[in-house]
């Protein structure tokens, strides 16, 4: 069997724990690098990026996000 073959069984059969195990050896490997509080940070970004991105794929605004984000509450 080729690595190919895998790779597309585990993403077909297996999509969760396989993104989660990679992302979970991405995480470890931060830490250990560059510290716990580093990874934290770098994680919320690119958290914040994945929102902004989505958002954007929705075809909102980025100026309607902004004005989301910060309006008065009442």
């Amino acid at each position: 069997m080729s690595l190919g073959k895998i790779v597309e069984e585990l993403l077909t059969h297996h999509r969760g724990k396989t993104i989660g195990i990679f992302i979970g050896l991405i995480f470890s490997i931060l830490v250990i690098t560059v510290g716990l509080l580093e990874t934290v940070f770098i994680t919320i970004c690119i958290y914040i990026g994945f929102i902004i991105g989505k958002r954007l794929d929705d075809n909102e605004s980025f100026n309607d996000l902004v004005q989301k984000l910060f309006k008065e509450k009442k």
